[in-house]
């Protein structure tokens, strides 16, 4: 067999199901910022499902936050309203008030981790799905609102620190970046996560 044949076949049987298991669950809360709308706070939850390969673990989330569009995306939303609206006299006023945005975001990361004594770094790329509902007293009832109300893929990476506290607890410190079509959206978090007892060998 060919030394690239044999380097392939290592390398893929590095890779396995069975370390995948419940292996922890933590929350976190933070903020998140983003290119439309103001910052948040935000509550996360995390879901450690066990190593796919030495090093690489499968982690899961949700997230949740609610932000209004910023000013400048709102004073833009009415100089248009402006443009479409005839009166003689121009003295009329545009109020849109507030609009939010709400977000639930359910992603899958592959992390790889950096373990050293009671402190683990990692560093992940995932996908995500968002999903988003609009509102505010101006677009209520409108297309707008339904435009707003949307479902969007995302990718996401993801960076951060598990440091051991006591037996099955650690505090961590997740910093993450999300892109979709319509959002760029960067958050920090903080948080505990339990992890459950490794099973007893048969």
């Amino acid at each position: 067999m060919a030394p690239a044949a044999v380097h392939a076949q290592g390398f893929l049987e590095q890779f396995s199901y069975e370390g995948l298991r419940l292996s922890g669950i933590g929350v976190e809360m933070g903020g998140v910022v983003s290119d439309r709308l103001t910052a948040e706070p935000s509550p996360a939850l995390r879901v450690d499902y066990g190593v796919l390969a030495p090093r690489l673990r499968v982690m899961f989330g949700a997230s949740y936050f609610r932000g209004e569009f910023n000013q400048d995306e709102i004073t833009r939303f009415a100089q248009r309203l402006r443009r479409v609206v005839r009166d003689p006299t121009g003295d009329f006023v545009i109020d849109v008030g507030s609009i939010t945005w709400s977000q639930l975001e359910i992603d899958g990361d592959l992390q790889y981790l950096f373990p050293a004594d009671r402190v683990r770094t990692y560093l992940g790329l995932g996908i995500g799905v968002h999903v988003r509902d609009g509102d505010g007293t101006a677009i209520e009832g409108t297309f707008v609102e339904d435009a707003l109300d949307t479902i969007a893929a995302g990718v996401n990476l993801s960076t951060g620190v598990e440091v051991a506290l006591v037996a099955h607890l650690a505090a961590t410190v997740d910093l993450r970046g999300a892109l979709t079509s319509e959002l760029r959206l960067a958050s920090a978090r903080g948080g505990l996560v339990y992890r459950f007892p490794a099973p007893t060998p048969r």
